[in-house]
């Protein structure tokens, strides 16, 4: 059983939509190795981002709060809560367990938290991996050859935008990892994107990085032409959350073998989109079946 999280190995970020996003992934990866427990396939859970494997809100300290409040302020505000667990703790409690759990974490301090996840599941301790690398590098690193005996589900739980377009196609060429990810719907994408449309060329980049084309322009703006007494005027005009989450889930759709057609949208308190989480499935074979599961569980957070 696993010992109660120690006060100093938690990470305290999120709200009520970190609870919903967590206990949706870990109902997936209970249904996930139950139906592939008779198969031989060799079984990976693989979080990126892992942080501490401990979440707790409601009590940051000043200093990452200044830090919350700058870089994400809607999650700098995020509702008291007990104590989450973090993805990495509820993976290592899947029932019946995966063969090997590789848990991605930059920050030298959050892994070692994460190594104490050994000492709290003593029975899983010699298949746990922790790489402190950068995620899209050691992800795309582990997607290389070697997959025809083995299965994964990935989790790419990000703060903002880090997760590169060339990491998702990576991850689809397997044919063999399901994906859960968050799209920083709101709280990244949404806020590049200002309502003249006159983007900075750096956030441009950065979006391009994001979705692998310059096409989501047009898809995120659109050019209206309205009469006034002066004759016909062309304005720019941003469109809607809904279009660019909608854009997104199709650029999954170009690669992935089935995606779930309605992520689930995770607000903050003011009922503000902040993240999608989307899912995809890896293999044509296994598809139907993680498309119906996923289905049945996103429609739980909507």
């Amino acid at each position: 059983m696993a010992k109660k999280a120690k006060r100093g190995a938690e990470q305290r970020f999120g709200g009520s939509w970190t609870e919903q996003k967590l206990g949706v992934v870990a109902k997936y990866l209970n249904a996930y190795t139950t139906v592939l427990k008779k198969k031989t396939f060799e079984k990976l859970y693989i979080d990126a981002f892992a942080g501490s494997g401990y979440r707790e809100t409601g009590r940051v300290d000043e200093g990452a709060r200044a830090v919350c409040a700058l870089l994400f302020p809607d999650l700098a505000d995020a509702e008291p809560q007990a104590l989450l667990e973090g993805s990495a703790r509820r993976a290592l409690a899947t029932d019946p367990h995966f063969d090997r759990y590789v848990f991605i974490e930059r920050d030298p301090t959050r892994c070692a938290q994460l190594e104490n996840l050994k000492a709290d599941f003593p029975a899983l301790a010699g298949v746990i991996e922790i790489r402190p690398k950068e995620a899209n590098a050691e992800i795309q690193g582990l997607c290389h050859g070697g997959w025809r005996t083995r299965r994964a589900v990935l989790f790419l739980d990000p703060y903002g935008m880090q997760v590169e377009r060339t990491t998702i196609e990576a991850v689809a060429r397997t044919r063999a990892i399901d994906l859960w990810i968050l799209f920083p719907l709101g709280i990244g994408v949404n806020r590049l994107l200002p309502r003249s449309g006159d983007i900075p060329e750096s956030w441009r980049q950065a979006l391009n990085r994001l979705l692998g084309t310059e096409d989501w322009y047009n898809e995120f703006y659109k050019v209206e032409t309205a009469t006034t007494l002066f004759g016909d005027e062309e304005r720019v005009v941003k469109r809607s959350t809904e279009v660019i989450g909608t854009y997104f889930n199709r650029r999954l759709e170009s690669v992935f073998a089935g995606v779930a057609s309605e992520p689930a949208v995770l607000r903050n308190s003011r009922n503000v989109p902040l993240y999608l989480l989307c899912f995809a499935v890896g293999n044509v074979r296994g598809r139907d079946i993680a498309l119906r599961i996923a289905n049945h569980l996103l429609k739980g957070v909507r």
